[in-house]
């Protein structure tokens, strides 16, 4: 008998006929002899919704309340599923955040989860009751309601395992498991049986949008086993596990891209001590958050220092930087938003030599420039020109071996 975390997403949940499919895929894991636990998210659009009341109602709304607003959108979805699957037969209730209750920080809006309180959720669970959780939310010391922020139903899913200790965490999603790319850019992509936590952690860091962040570092970090699979189909999923687990290590796993990069270049700095603090000091001190970084080779006495900025952050960056232009003493401000970064990402990195330069010399052979590089140990990425986008993950897909068999 295991104990599974079954999360749902949004479009999993969106509306009553796709909630009964939900349900059905839960009652099959309780006929298999399977304790279970349901972490839902809102559906689909919904908390957009939501959140649109709130600025309506006031741009600068009481952060309190509006966790209050926009968790309610998980706990709709969650009473929901538990109707419909008590009238399949079974037994089930909803755990709203308060109730178990999932401890957070105070930080409204963005909160992480402390501590999740399992006690009268394993004897509910224990007893044959499938347990419904609205993932999203959670409670404060003082009794205040907290969302965790875009995407954090996969970080509570992730958390009730883990404080379950459960055998593992399903994610369903509109996909059916982590591909080597994009299947819309490269149409020979392929569902990869295994990840380790490290590649996923890297491709979801730069631009995959399979997985939260957050939920991967949290599944790394309590060894929580995830697998990711659709809700519309019964194919298996990707199961994302300890470097252990895999025994036939990939070169690279897979080709990922970032179009939320814009890139500032400052012509002419004075090449002095305390001259990167200068610039990079006021960013941090406004939370903007800066990437990759180059600096040029000094020339009399100044050089050009080029990074990179959330596209999103752009307008605010260049506002920081022009404020403290005297400071600074740069000559002038360059500013570019029509860049993408593309990222190659495999912890066969790790033990093999010359995984950089296929990547360059492929991009070479296209006429593709490379804007601005940066690594970590297991990840390459690169700033190219927007226009590139397609045609650089199609080459490096296939330059890696990556490409399904015709």
């Amino acid at each position: 008998m295991a104990r599974i975390v079954m999360k749902f997403g949004g479009t999993s949940m969106a509306g009553i006929e796709r909630i009964r499919g939900v349900a059905a895929r839960v009652k099959r894991e309780v006929e298999a002899g399977n304790r279970v636990a349901v972490v839902v998210s809102a559906m689909a659009g919904e908390t957009d919704r939501l959140v649109g009341f709130c600025r309506e109602a006031s741009p600068l709304a009481d952060p309190a309340e509006y966790d209050v607003v926009v968790a309610s959108g998980e706990q709709v979805t969650s009473g929901l599923l538990a109707i419909v699957l008590q009238s399949m037969g079974l037994r089930a209730r909803s755990w709203l955040g308060w109730q178990l209750p999932i401890s957070t920080s105070e930080a409204h809006g963005k909160a992480r989860i402390l501590d999740v309180d399992t006690k009268a959720l394993l004897t509910a669970m224990e007893s044959g009751e499938v347990a419904v959780i609205p993932g999203f939310q959670g409670l404060t010391d003082a009794n205040r309601v907290t969302t965790l922020g875009r995407g954090g139903s996969d970080t509570s899913a992730v958390a009730v395992a883990a404080a379950l200790k459960a055998d593992r965490c399903d994610i369903y999603t509109d996909v059916e498991g982590v591909f080597t790319t994009d299947p819309r850019i490269v149409p020979r992509a392929r569902k990869l049986g295994k990840i380790t936590y490290e590649e996923m952690l890297e491709l979801a860091s730069v631009g995959a949008k399979v997985l939260q962040t957050r939920s991967v570092e949290l599944a790394m970090k309590e060894k929580v086993r995830v697998q990711v699979l659709s809700s519309f189909s019964d194919e298996p999923g990707t199961m994302v596990v300890d470097e252990d687990e895999v025994v036939e290590q990939e070169l690279i796993a897979g080709v990922a891209y970032d179009r939320n990069e814009a890139k500032v270049t400052i012509g002419a700095v004075p090449d002095r001590p305390g001259i990167v603090a200068a610039i990079f000091g006021p960013l941090a001190d406004a939370n903007i958050n800066v990437d990759m970084i180059v600096q040029n080779i000094a020339n009399e006495q100044a050089t050009d220092v080029t990074f990179t900025v959330p596209r999103t952050e752009l307008a605010r960056a260049r506002t920081v930087l022009e404020a403290n232009a005297e400071a600074i003493g740069y000559a002038k401000l360059v500013t570019d938003d029509s860049v993408v970064k593309i990222s190659v990402v495999g912890v066969g990195m790790r033990s093999h030599a010359g995984v950089a330069v296929t990547m360059f010399r492929a991009l070479a052979d296209r006429g593709i420039n490379v804007l601005a590089i940066t690594t970590s140990e297991i990840k390459i990425s690169v700033l190219i020109a927007e226009e590139y986008l397609e045609l650089a993950v199609r080459v490096l897909h296939t330059a890696y071996g990556l490409d399904a068999a015709a």
